[in-house]
């Protein structure tokens, strides 16, 4: 297994969006590969973390999978993709170096 982060980010006003997709399994996903051991660290990106009501901008996760392409097919196949609200994702390799190191 390799680490892969996954950036995606948020069309514009993407609240309602996230509300109406987020039971759709985007977090069941996420909290699945978690129990597997394979995420390690997931979360949105606020506007201002400060002020819940900016709204978000995107989500950072970074998880491990077999191959990059196995990590840009888990990344596309989102609820939140499927449901418009990232307009697009990026997936890299990842090396931790410092902190967590799974």
């Amino acid at each position: 297994m390799q680490w892969f982060m996954i950036l995606a980010n948020d069309v514009a006003d993407s609240a309602d969006l996230r509300v109406r997709h987020r039971e759709a399994h985007h977090r069941a996903r996420i909290e699945a590969m978690q129990a597997e051991g394979r995420i390690l660290t997931a979360g949105p990106l606020p506007v201002d973390p400060a002020r819940a009501a900016s709204g978000l901008t995107g989500s950072f996760i970074i998880a491990s999978f077999e191959s990059l392409d196995e990590a840009r097919l888990w990344a596309e196949d989102d609820p939140f993709r499927h449901g418009g609200v990232y307009e697009s994702v990026d997936v890299r390799h990842y090396k931790p170096i410092f902190g967590a190191t799974g």
